[in-house]
């Protein structure tokens, strides 16, 4: 609970200082937080194949 807690409070200052960023810099970072999660999806799935076709 603790846990939810904190990821609400840092979701809040997250936010609140996007509000306050530049809209070049919000895309920006927007785009490299997408191309990051791709990118370990991407992994996350090559992991998961290589494990699972070892057994």
């Amino acid at each position: 609970m603790l846990f939810l807690v904190a990821a609400l409070l840092l979701l809040g200052v997250v936010m609140g200082s996007v509000a306050h960023a530049p809209l070049s810099f919000t895309l920006a970072a927007a785009a490299v937080i997408g191309v990051w999660l791709v990118v370990f999806a991407l992994r996350e799935r090559g992991a998961r194949r290589r494990h699972s076709s070892a057994n």
